[in-house]
């Protein structure tokens, strides 16, 4: 098939560079010249783990070319993705002004019949703005193309999404007649070979509302499992064996149970607060996702207040390492990273803070600003000389299995937080540390000292 998409931040780069690899001829569009130009030489402009080798493999073969111009990429195409951002509006609700401005662009370009598939994570019914758009440009200029439009959500975790979109747990769209439906089939038919039942065809609006759905989800769990580990800090009771005794209920399952610092990232908060903003939209109040939200910024600060909390309320002349600025290891993507709040945290309260990340300094420096007492160093080691705390927010590979005794001598007093309880508390005890983590008894305990 011929394909356009529209948009190459992450979706659309993913996208379009996975579907070349599986023999599709694929255009990518996108405004900003000089990401065109670097993509045109093989080169990704974001870090994602092995997607840069695809592209450059994809650009070599002449399945994956890069664009500016959308009217040259939409000759002769029979699928145009949206693939464009959503940001979050000033009310939570998503921002859908580059949907719709590329929904009128198609009207006006397109120069054949085409399905157009909407990849944006979108509130329900914005299939339904796009496809009015589109039909109302195409009257206006006298067109006779047959346009049609679907959803079908992206379900990419980042540092995993070319696997992730190579070797699909399930492909969801939404179509309105059964043409559209055989054209997905044959789209998507090389990536469910081994299972036909993993592609989801259904109505849009179920379309749209499942990608929202199973991001709430997710986030719930997260948020509930961090409130249960802040509950385990007082009683004594250890999350980890919490968390492993729930999910070997089949009912609910091992993952997105680890307790840590509060998720971040693209998707979780934006989603959550969209599907808030959908409910009150339609009068249905979404009680529970308000409470994830605020369980995830109460969690946040929860990590931070516990190195404040330890120092006796103020950071005076401390230095604290951080090791870990990104929303999860394998992206170089900040977005709402927990690394924020707590930084903002402990400089607020008169904290030197350096800072090391294996991808993301760049772009966490960009979006936090220039900050006073806030540096970045190139190594992680170098982080710790002469601080007061080491505080592990990001579960980086590099950082699993540190040379504990080279951190102490490195370090001014030997204080560790580990916010993803990634280290055993024996073995920093055993180096002659101060440990606290989330959720277990290596953690402070408060209630049974109370009690007794």
């Amino acid at each position: 098939m011929r394909i356009t998409v529209i948009g190459s931040g992450y979706v659309g780069l993913v996208t379009g560079t996975c579907l070349a690899e599986v023999g599709h001829s694929v255009v990518c569009v996108d405004l900003d010249e000089r990401k065109v130009k670097m993509l045109r030489e093989g080169k990704s402009p974001i870090y994602e783990p092995g997607l840069e080798p695809l592209i450059k493999q994809n650009v070599g073969h002449e399945r994956l070319s890069f664009t500016t111009n959308l009217e040259e990429a939409l000759k002769g195409a029979d699928v145009a993705f949206i693939a464009v951002g959503t940001p979050e509006g000033e009310d939570g609700s998503a921002d859908l002004s580059f949907v719709r401005t590329v929904a009128k662009s198609i009207g006006q370009l397109c120069s054949g019949n085409l399905l157009t598939i909407v990849k944006s994570t979108v509130p329900v019914g914005t299939c339904d703005i796009v496809d009015g758009i589109i039909v109302e440009t195409l009257k206006a200029r006298n067109a006779k193309h047959r346009v049609t439009v679907g959803s079908n959500p992206e379900f990419l975790k980042e540092g995993a999404a070319v696997s992730d979109f190579l070797h699909p747990e399930r492909i969801v769209a939404g179509v309105t007649n059964e043409q559209d439906a055989e054209t997905l089939r044959e789209l998507y038919t090389v990536f469910v070979i081994d299972d036909p039942s993993k592609l989801f065809i259904v109505d849009r609006r179920s379309s749209e509302l499942i990608k929202y759905g199973s991001n709430a989800m997710l986030a719930t769990r997260i948020s509930f499992m961090n409130e249960l580990a802040r509950l385990c800090e007082k009683v004594g009771a250890d999350v980890d064996n919490v968390r492993r005794g729930m999910g070997s209920d089949s009912r609910i399952g091992r993952k997105f149970l680890w307790a840590g610092p509060g998720y971040g990232g693209s998707c979780f908060p934006k989603d959550v607060a969209a599907l808030v903003q959908t409910g009150d939209q339609y009068g249905v109040s979404m009680e529970i996702l308000k409470s994830v939200t605020a369980a995830n910024e109460t969690q946040k600060k929860h990590g931070a207040q516990k190195i404040i909390n330890h120092f006796g309320g103020k950071l005076t002349g401390k230095t604290v390492a951080i090791w870990g600025l990104t929303f999860k290891p394998g992206t170089d993507d900040v977005r709402d990273s927990p690394s924020k709040t707590i930084i903002n945290m402990l400089l607020e309260t008169g904290a030197m803070v350096i800072a090391h990340d294996p991808q993301g300094q760049p772009n966490f420096s960009r979006e936090i600003g220039s900050k006073k007492n806030l540096t970045y160093v190139d190594e992680a080691y170098e982080a710790v000389k002469g601080a007061d705390a080491l505080v592990l927010v990001t579960e980086w590979p590099e950082y699993k299995r540190p040379n504990f005794e080279r951190i102490g001598q490195s370090m001014r007093s030997k204080n560790i937080f580990d916010l993803r309880n990634q280290w055993s508390y024996k073995s920093v005890k055993n180096s002659g540390f101060h440990y606290e983590c989330i959720g277990r008894p290596d953690a402070k305990i408060t209630a049974n000292t109370k009690n007794k």
